[in-house]
C-alpha cells in the first residue's frame, strides 16, 4: 500500500525456466482477458550476489500453444479500445461468518450503477480469515458465491484477491478481519511464526515467509495452505472462471502485497514518512540468514540484521546504515544483507506463485501480484523505506526488474499502486517521487515482458487525480498502456452526485484510451442522469 500515502511438481519439472505461461483459449467477445506477457528471449538476471541466487521454480505449465497464441493476439487487439476500469468492493463485502453479503441491497444497486457507467468489473478480497475460519480445509464461500452470481447477472467481471493477510493495521483498513482462528492458535504456540523486528516486536498480519516450507500449520506448510485454499476456490467457482472471474490476484504479504510488514500503522508503530524497520528476527528467518552468512564465508554476519538502521519513524540521515555518505547499505556487508533479505522475498513470491499457477494452469483467468508503491525517500541514495520492505532498489540498483522477471516466469501481471499521485503533492522534505517510481516500475515491466496494471493508493474523487491516472495509464501508445486499472474504492463517497459525475467521465476517458475530456463529460452527464436513482439508493444503503 502506498501512502500520502507441491501438487504440480512432476508436471512442472519437465519445463525449463522461462517457459511461457499457457494462455487460455480465446474468450467470447463479452469476456475481458488481460495481457500478461511471457518472459522475453534471453534470461534477465536478477541483480544480487551469486551466493544469494534463489532456486528458480519452473514456469506455468503450457497446455496448448495454439490457444495461447490466439489469446495473445486477441488481447493485443483489445488494447486499442483503452484501459478497462475495475472498482474495489468494500473490505467487509462478505459477512465475517462467510454465509452472506453485508448490505446486499447496497451491493446490488452499486453494481448496477457501475455497469451503467461503463465499468468493466469489480475487485473483491476473498479473505482467508473468513472462508477457512472454521478449521483447516473447511471452506465456506457462500457469501462470495452470492456476489459472483450477482456480478454475472449484472454483466460485470470480477478480480478475486486471495487475501492471506489480516485486514486491519494498514492505511484504509476500516474493519478488522484476522487470520483464521486455527492459524492464530499456532501463532500463539510458536511466536516465531510472526514477523519480528530487532526489538522483538511481533507482527502477525501474515505468516512469516521464513517458515514457508515448514509444516507449522496443523501439519501443513503455509504455502500448502495457500495452494489448497486456491484449489478449493477454483473448484467451487469453476463455472465462473473466465466468464465472470477473469483474474486471480495472489496475496503475498501484508495488505496483499509482495513485501515485508516494515511499516505497520497499528498501535502507532509507524507514521508516514518513516523509513520502517527490517523484519528478519524470527528464528526461521535467522536460521536462513545464518546459513547464507556461513556460505559467504562471513559467519559473523549471520546473527541478525543491521543494528544501526534506526527505527520505524527515523529518516535516512538519522541513521548510520541508510545515510547518504558512507552508509552501511553501500558496504560489502550491506550488499550481502540486502541481497539475502530481498532474495527471501523473491523466493517466497516464487513459491506462492508456483502453487497458484499449478492450480489455475488450465483455467481461463489471469494471475496477478501486487507490489507496493513506496515513494517516500525515493529521491535519496539509499531508498531506505523500499529496502526495509524487501525491495533492493537504490540510486544505483534496479530493485523492480528482479520482481518483474519473477512474474514473467509465471506469466503474471504486475499490479502497482500510487498511480494517481503527483510529485508536487507530496512533502518535499521527504523526497517523495511517486511519478518517477511509477516510471521505473513501468520500465521494469516492459523489460521483463509482463503486463502492468495500476491502482490508486488513496481514495481520490477529484479531476486532478483522474487526469494523472489517465495520463499514466491510458494516454500512451497501445503497447505501453496499462492492461487495467482498479479504482479504490466503492463506498458512499463515490456515489455522491459530484464525485459520481467525475468518476463516470473518468471511466469514459480510460475506456476510450484517453479520449478528450469534453466528450467524456458530455457522456458522463447522461450517465449521471440515467443512474440517479440507483446512485442515491446505493449511497443511502452504504451509509446504513
Amino acid at each position: 500500500m502506498a501512502f500520502n500515502l507441491a501438487q504440480s511438481a512432476a508436471a512442472a519439472a519437465s519445463l525449463a525456466p522461462g517457459t511461457p505461461r499457457c494462455a487460455p483459449a480465446p474468450a467470447p467477445a463479452s469476456v475481458s482477458v488481460r495481457k500478461a506477457g511471457s518472459a522475453p528471449s534471453g534470461s534477465l538476471r536478477l541483480q544480487r550476489q551469486a551466493c544469494c541466487e534463489p532456486s528458480v521454480a519452473p514456469a506455468r505449465p503450457v497446455a496448448c500453444r495454439a490457444a495461447a497464441a490466439a489469446a495473445v493476439a486477441e488481447r493485443a487487439s483489445r488494447r486499442s479500445a483503452g484501459v478497462p476500469v475495475f472498482v474495489m468492493m468494500p473490505l467487509d463485502t462478505v459477512k465475517k461468518c462467510g454465509t452472506a453479503l453485508n448490505r446486499r441491497k447496497a451491493v446490488q444497486a452499486s453494481l448496477a450503477a457501475l455497469k451503467s457507467a461503463g465499468v468493466e468489473g469489480v475487485m473483491v478480497d476473498v479473505w482467508w480469515g473468513i472462508a477457512e475460519s472454521d478449521g483447516p480445509g473447511r471452506y465456506n464461500f457462500a457469501g462470495y458465491m452470492e456476489l459472483m452470481e450477482m456480478a454475472r447477472k449484472t454483466g460485470l467481471k470480477v478480480q478475486a484477491v486471495m487475501s492471506f493477510h489480516q485486514c486491519g493495521g494498514n492505511v484504509g483498513d476500516s474493519v478488522t478481519i484476522p487470520l483464521p482462528r486455527w492459524v492464530l492458535e499456532e501463532m500463539e504456540k510458536d511466536r516465531d511464526l510472526c514477523y519480528t523486528d530487532q526489538w522483538g516486536r511481533r507482527n502477525c498480519e501474515y505468516v512469516s515467509l521464513g517458515c514457508d516450507a515448514m509444516p507449522v500449520l496443523k501439519g501443513r506448510t503455509p504455502v500448502e495452505c495457500y495452494t489448497d485454499f486456491m484449489r478449493a476456490f477454483r473448484d467451487h467457482f469453476a463455472d465462473y472462471l473466465g466468464n465472470t472471474i477473469v483474474e486471480i490476484q495472489v496475496g503475498m504479504g501484508p495488505a496483499g502485497e509482495l513485501r515485508y510488514p516494515s511499516y505497520p500503522e497499528s498501535n502507532g508503530t509507524w507514521r508516514f514518512p518513516g523509513i520502517g524497520a527490517f523484519q528478519c528476527n524470527d528464528r526461521y528467518m535467522l536460521s536462513s540468514l545464518k546459513a547464507a552468512a556461513a556460505a559467504a564465508g562471513k559467519p559473523e554476519w549471520g546473527h541478525g540484521g543491521p543494528t544501526d538502521a534506526g527505527s520505524y519513524n527515523n529518516w535516512p540521515e538519522d541513521t548510520i546504515f541508510f545515510r547518504r555518505e558512507n552508509g552501511g547499505w553501500s558496504t560489502e556487508y550491506g550488499d550481502f544483507f540486502l541481497s539475502w533479505y530481498s532474495r527471501m522475498l523473491l523466493e517466497h513470491g516464487d513459491r506462492v506463485l508456483t502453487g497458484a499457477t499449478s492450480v489455475f494452469s488450465t483455467s481461463p483467468v489471469e494471475i496477478s501480484v501486487k507490489v507496493a508503491g513506496i515513494h517516500w525517500h525515493y529521491g535519496t541514495r539509499s531508498h531506505a523505506p523500499e529496502l526495509t520492505a524487501g525491495y533492493y532498489n537504490t540510486r544505483h540498483r534496479d530493485g523492480y526488474l528482479p520482481i518483474a522477471s519473477l512474474l514473467a516466469r509465471h506469466g503474471a501481471v504486475l499490479n502497482f499502486t500510487c498511480v494517481e499521485m503527483r510529485d508536487h503533492e507530496q512533502p518535499r522534505d521527504a523526497q517523495c517521487m511517486p511519478e518517477a517510481l511509477v516510471r521505473q516500475v513501468g520500465a521494469a515491466a516492459r523489460a521483463a515482458g509482463v503486463g502492468l496494471a495500476g491502482e490508486n493508493a488513496l481514495p481520490r474523487y477529484d479531476g486532478t487525480a483522474h487526469d494523472q491516472v489517465v495520463a499514466t495509464a491510458a494516454e500512451r501508445a497501445a503497447e505501453d498502456r496499462m492492461v487495467a486499472f482498479t479504482y479504490l474504492r466503492m463506498g458512499a463517497d463515490l456515489f455522491h452526485p459530484d464525485n459520481w459525475h467525475r468518476f463516470a467521465a473518468f471511466v469514459r476517458r480510460m475506456s476510450g484510451a484517453g479520449s478528450c475530456r469534453e466528450a467524456a463529460e458530455r457522456e458522463a452527464r447522461g450517465v449521471a442522469q440515467s443512474t440517479g436513482s440507483l446512485v442515491r439508493e446505493a449511497a443511502v444503503a452504504l451509509r446504513s
